[in-house]
């Protein structure tokens, strides 16, 4: 695939999966050196140390990065410092470098930084696997009342379609799907959401009680599912 074929979105997404199918589909995780960028409160960490030969998991957020370092975890798994920018791993020594939704997250004058740091540390014939949330549907609905994506999205797509048009890297393709969440009650999703570490959503009591009454239009007496529409891209270093 060329940059000029590359989609943000895709506007009827009718597949719906947990990422953890998708990545088994589109990447050779077994016995693989991984890279994690950005890894959160490292669920898909785990999940792909069971496969992997070994994974280096960065986050930014001391925070999280604490938790995870004090938290029981496989012995192929190390937490370290990092952000996606400037990437302490030496060059041309991962098999697979994985984002899962943090991209958006890199600063905006950075962004491009990232494409030529995954590039670097990827061995040759690598690969880059990099989902990012789309700017639609009823979570992004409740989701931007309070903290909204639309431009820092836009910034992450533009840094990738810039990466395949100047050959950093060579588009593998793009996968579209749409990721359940679920919430017991609006409590579990203020306690997910709202106050996640990495940001300091700042929140009035008014535009909280908004934000409660949107998010109470999904909820049943089985709790409420969203659904979260999801874009991969499957990138590869090709050459030296």
């Amino acid at each position: 695939m060329q940059a000029d074929d590359m989609r943000i979105a895709d506007p009827n997404p009718v597949r719906v999966a947990d990422e953890a199918d998708i990545l088994d589909e589109l990447l050779p995780l077994p016995g693989a050196k991984v890279l994690e960028l950005g890894c959160g409160k490292a669920d898909k960490t785990r999940l792909i140390a069971r496969t992997a030969a070994s994974v280096l998991a960065l986050e930014v957020d001391t925070r999280q990065l604490a938790e995870n370092q004090s938290a029981e975890k496989p012995d192929n798994v190390q937490f370290e410092f990092g952000g996606a920018e400037d990437i302490p791993v030496d060059d041309s020594s991962v098999d697979i470098v994985l984002m899962f939704k943090s991209l958006h997250h890199v600063p905006l004058e950075r962004m491009d930084d990232v494409f030529s740091e995954i590039r670097r540390v990827l061995k040759p014939g690598g690969m880059a696997y990099i989902s990012e949330p789309v700017y639609a549907g009823d979570f992004n609905e409740i989701i931007r009342l309070f903290h909204d994506e639309k431009m820092v999205r836009e910034a992450a797509f533009a840094a990738e379609v810039k990466a395949v048009s100047t050959q950093r890297l060579s588009l593998m393709g793009q996968t579209f799907f749409q990721q359940p969440v679920h919430f017991d009650d609006f409590a579990q999703f203020e306690n997910r959401v709202l106050k996640v570490t990495h940001t300091d959503h700042q929140i009035s009591p008014a535009l909280h009680e908004i934000v409660r009454s949107e998010f109470n239009r999904h909820l049943s007496a089985d709790g409420a599912t969203l659904h979260i529409p999801i874009r991969v891209d499957l990138f590869r270093k090709d050459g030296p």
